[in-house]
C-alpha cells in the first residue's frame, strides 16, 4: 500500500516543551517539496513516549490536516497496554490518518502469543490499516517472523516496519506472507540492501535530513538498480551511523534544528545532543550536502 521513502517525522517543540506547530506546519511542507513519499507522526522519532494522550491525537490530526492528501500520513499508534494501542489507533483514524504504525509493546515483555493476541485485537476492534513496528533495541521484545507471518493473515494488519538490521528476516517473512503485505525497513544503514532482498521502503530517521536523497536511492533500489542506490547512498554513511550516537532522535532533533526548520527543544528525559557530539553531526550533515 505504501512503498518509498516514509520519514520518522520529529516533533518540534517550544522552549517551554510544547508543541511547536508553525514548524510542524513547515516540517510537512519540507518533506513534501523534498519527494518524501509518506509522513510517519508521532512514531519513536516524533518523541510518541512524552506526549500525553491528547497532544497525540492533535499531532496526528494536525499533520493529517496539512499534508492534506498530497503524500499519505501513518500515525504511530503503539503502547505497551493493549487499550491504549486502542485508544490511539482509534483516535488516528478519526483525524483520517491512512494507515497506523504499532511498536511491539515495551518493557513488560509478552510472549509470541501474548504478541500475537495484543496486535489481532487492535486489528479487530479499529479498521484501518495497520503496520506491525519490530525494533527490539529499544523495546526489549523481538516480534519473531513466524508471528509476523502469523498476522500477516489478520485482517487490517498490512505490513511490517522491521528494524532489527537484520536481512536474513526478508527472505524468512516474505516466504510467509501474501504478495501484498509489505516489508518496511527502520534501519537506515541497512536500507538499500532491505529493498533490493525484496523489501517495499522505509521509515527513515535520516529521512529528516536528507529527504531528496533518501527518496531518490529508495526509488533506484525499488527499481532494481543496485549500483545507482549504493552510489547515492555513499554520502549518507555517516549520516546514517552519526544520527545514532546518542539516542533516537536526540542527534536528528538537533540537525533538524540546526537547518533552520525548528528548535532545539526536547522533552525530559531526553537532552539536547550533547556539545561533544555535534561536530561529529555537522560533518556528517555536511557530507550529505545538506548543511
Amino acid at each position: 500500500m505504501f512503498r518509498g521513502s516514509m520519514v520518522a517525522l520529529v516533533t518540534p517543540m517550544l522552549d517551554d516543551e510544547s508543541i511547536d506547530y508553525d514548524s510542524l506546519e513547515k516540517l510537512v511542507e519540507f518533506h513534501i517539496a523534498s519527494g518524501t513519499d509518506a509522513i510517519v507522526a508521532v512514531g519513536t522519532t516524533g518523541e510518541s513516549a512524552t506526549l500525553d494522550m491528547q497532544e497525540h491525537c492533535e499531532v496526528v490530526k494536525f499533520v493529517v490536516d496539512k499534508v492534506n492528501k498530497r503524500v499519505p500520513v501513518i500515525a504511530g499508534t503503539g503502547a505497551n497496554s493493549t487499550t491504549e494501542a486502542i485508544e490511539l489507533t482509534q483516535c488516528a483514524k478519526e483525524a483520517g490518518a491512512d494507515a497506523c504504525l504499532l511498536v511491539t509493546p515495551y518493557y513488560n515483555k509478552p510472549t509470541q502469543e501474548g504478541l500475537y493476541l495484543h496486535y489481532k485485537k487492535v486489528a479487530e476492534t479499529v479498521d484501518i490499516p495497520q503496520i506491525l513496528y519490530n525494533v527490539p533495541g529499544r523495546t526489549a521484545c523481538d516480534l519473531l517472523p513466524e508471528t509476523i507471518i502469523r498476522l500477516s493473515k489478520v485482517k487490517n494488519i498490512i505490513g511490517v516496519k522491521e528494524a532489527t538490521g537484520d536481512l536474513s528476516r526478508v527472505a524468512e517473512i516474505k516466504a510467509g506472507v501474501s504478495d501484498d503485505f509489505d516489508l518496511y525497513t527502520g534501519d537506515d544503514a541497512s536500507a538499500v540492501d532491505f529493498i533490493l532482498a525484496g523489501g517495499h521502503g522505509g521509515i527513515s530517521v535520516t529521512a529528516n535530513i536528507a529527504p531528496k536523497q533518501v527518496h531518490e536511492i529508495y526509488q533506484a533500489a525499488l527499481e532494481g538498480n543496485e549500483e545507482e542506490a549504493k552510489r547515492l547512498d555513499e554520502s549518507l554513511t555517516a549520516l546514517h551511523r552519526d544520527l545514532f550516537v546518542e539516542a533516537n532522535p536526540i542527534p536528528v532533533k538537533w540537525a533538524v534544528s540546526e537547518m533552520g526548520l525548528c528548535g532545539k527543544a526536547i522533552r525530559l528525559p531526553l537532552t539536547v545532543l550533547s556539545e561533544k557530539y555535534q561536530p561529529l553531526v555537522k560533518e556528517a550533515m555536511k557530507q550529505a550536502g545538506v548543511a
